[in-house]
């Protein structure tokens, strides 16, 4: 399955909010689709399904990549679920969403892909690059490099940057200190169901 480049509210209305996803809020109450209202008791499977997709659509992965993760996760030491979470926060796209450089995520992504940051003082385009502590993100000194960031940053889609980040508006330098923790990381779900999820298949 590739990733979803469909209308991301009805993703949002179904699942919840996905701040990673759309900033946008939909006016609709209510899961989306023609039995949406209609109260349904879900199974464990579903339970877990969903879990996972809230995963996906918010970090913008195919399902080929977060299964890869999952199994990276599980490879460290501690809860898996938690270790997994850390990896998808540490992605360079999440981080440069999180630090306000970018309104979702997808924009993250497209801000990295056209090189227009550096980590460390090195051109990096790929999106799921491993932040690390320590790591100095900036913005390539390009006048439309800097255009698009100033844009942004004057318009954050989060009111907080993570205890972990750090991000100088003036200069657009940001800093990692360190790995995510848990309480920070703004998604409403339960990692263990996903896995759990992949435990089963």
């Amino acid at each position: 399955m590739s990733r979803y480049r469909g209308p991301r509210l009805k993703i949002s209305r179904r699942l919840g909010d996905l701040p990673g996803l759309t900033k946008k809020k939909s006016k609709k109450n209510g899961p989306a689709g023609e039995h949406g209202q209609q109260p349904n008791k879900s199974s464990e499977y579903a339970l877990r399904l969903e879990e996972k997709q809230k995963l996906r659509y918010n970090y913008g992965l195919s399902e080929k990549q977060l299964l890869k993760n999952i199994k990276t996760a599980k490879k460290v030491q501690g809860s898996t679920g938690i270790v997994l979470l850390q990896i998808l926060e540490m992605r360079l796209d999440n981080t440069i969403f999180r630090m306000g450089m970018a309104p979702t995520i997808p924009a993250a992504r497209q801000i990295v892909n056209h090189q227009h940051i550096l980590v460390n003082n090195k051109k990096i385009s790929i999106c799921s690059y491993q932040c690390k502590p320590g790591d100095i993100i900036t913005v390539k000194s390009k006048n439309s490099s800097q255009e698009i960031i100033k844009n942004n940053v004057n318009y954050p889609s989060l009111s907080n940057i993570p205890s972990h980040l750090e991000f100088e508006k003036n200069t657009l330098i940001g800093k990692v200190n360190g790995i995510v923790e848990r309480s920070w990381i703004g998604l409403q779900l339960n990692e263990l169901l996903v896995v759990e999820y992949y435990s089963r298949k």
